[in-house]
Parts: structure tokens; sequence; C-alpha cells
């Protein structure tokens, strides 16, 4: 589903991804951990084109993304990959002038041509499996951290991707609407939606994901099952990183 080849990303002298290479299975759960600063915001950043990067390549369900694209055309494949991959942000992102309805409704009304009547049927049903049903009419600031969050969730899915990003989804949350959230992503998982989760979520990781990969630095130092990185690191960088974890 997403390949991810070489990819390096520069802000300025300082090389914040260094030759990234991942893979991504389709209906896989792949789950990004790591200390801060270590380049997992960036890389999902990088997947859908939010910020450009430097060297290599990402090929995503076919469409090719590579550093030496015209900017012509690389606009044309970032607008192909935005149909098909999802993001969903720590910090919600909600257009606040707007209902809930409206936030789940405005990307497949204005960017997939759906009608009016079938994006609000549809947004409907997705508010509902995320638990926001009799929130629809409601501001994002009428609502919790964690039942925006819940909409965003929503809002990505309105749009039928292949696959959904999301970049430490729970990290502005409490632990009761980190829980609400959690609850809603495995869900998903087990309905078999591809994704990709930056998270400091150790029991989301152990309990969810196929794949784990650790950053360190730009890198990625170690990559296997939960039980394979968690449990029993190979490497030094993820031992330090999950003894600071636990002590944090």
């Amino acid at each position: 589903m997403i390949e991810v080849s070489g990819l390096v990303k520069r802000h300025g002298a300082l090389e914040v991804l260094r030759g990234i290479d991942l893979r991504v299975g389709r209906g896989e759960v792949a789950v990004v951990v790591g200390p801060s600063g270590s380049g997992k915001s960036t890389f999902l950043r990088c997947l859908n084109g939010l910020e450009r990067f430097q060297g290599g390549a990402v090929v995503v369900d076919g469409l090719p993304l590579d550093a030496s694209l015209a900017d012509r055309r690389r606009e044309a494949v970032l607008r192909q990959i935005r149909t098909r991959v999802g993001m969903v942000f720590q910090s919600f992102n909600l257009f606040p002038h707007r209902t809930v309805l409206q936030n789940v409704t405005e990307g497949p009304i204005h960017v997939l041509g759906v009608d009016r009547e079938e994006a609000e049927r549809r947004a409907v049903a997705l508010l509902d499996r995320v638990g926001l049903a009799d929130r629809i009419l409601a501001r994002p600031t009428q609502l919790s951290g964690g039942q925006q969050q819940r909409v965003a969730i929503a809002r990505a899915l309105a749009m039928e991707p292949r696959a959904i990003l999301f970049d430490e989804p729970t990290s502005a949350l409490d632990p009761r609407m980190t829980g609400e959230v959690l609850a809603v992503m495995t869900d998903l998982a087990r309905e078999g939606q591809t994704m990709i989760v930056v998270t400091h979520a150790m029991s989301f990781a152990r309990r969810v994901a196929d794949v784990v990969h650790v950053f360190d630095q730009g890198v990625v130092v170690e990559s296997g099952t939960p039980e394979e990185v968690l449990e029993n690191p190979s490497q030094e960088a993820t031992r330090r990183f999950l003894t600071e974890t636990v002590a944090a």
C-alpha cells in the first residue's frame, strides 16, 4: 500500500530524515514510536505532501512521489494521494464555525463531488460509528477534546481513504478521552483499515500493531512485531527509548 525508499528531509543544514526505508501492506497497522525529535511526525507529513522532501521516493497505492518531480506534476500526484490517504492530527484541526456534520461533509462534497444528501447520510452513519450521532449539530467548541478527535476520525473516514495517517492523535487528551479515541482506532484496525500511527501509547502498540517501527535521530533503528520490538528489542536505541517511556 505504501512504500518509502531512501527518504531524506532537510530543514536547512539539519537532516531530519536520513534515508528512511519502510513498507506498509494493505490492511496493516504500522505503529511508529521513538523519542521526540526523531522525525516521526515529519515522516507522516512527507507521505501526504505537507512537507517537501529532498531525497528518495514515496509510492502510495501505486502513485509515485519523488524529490525530483516538477511542481506541476507533483501537485497532480498529491491531489490523487490526498483522495486516498486521510490524516488525523493531534490538534484536531476542525472548522470552528461549522457544525460537526458540516465538518464531516465538507471534503466529500467539495473534493470528491458527492451529492450533499448522500454526503450527509454517510456522515451521520460515520458519526454514529464513532459514538457521536447525537452531536451532529454541535460546534467543535461545544465538544470535549476526545469528541473533537473522534469527529476528526469520522472526517477522515468520510473521504473513504485507503490508508489513514495518525499523528499523535491522543497526545493532547486526558486518560479517559485517550481511551475513547483509541477504542475507535482499535475498531478500525479490526475492520482492516490500513493505518500508520505515530504514538506514545505503548498499550495500543502492543495490542493493535502488526508492525512497530522505532525511529531515532532520523532513521529507522528497528522494525518488527510488537513482541519482538517492545518486549525483546535488539537495539540499544530502542531499549533506551522504552526505559525512558516507562520512567515518564
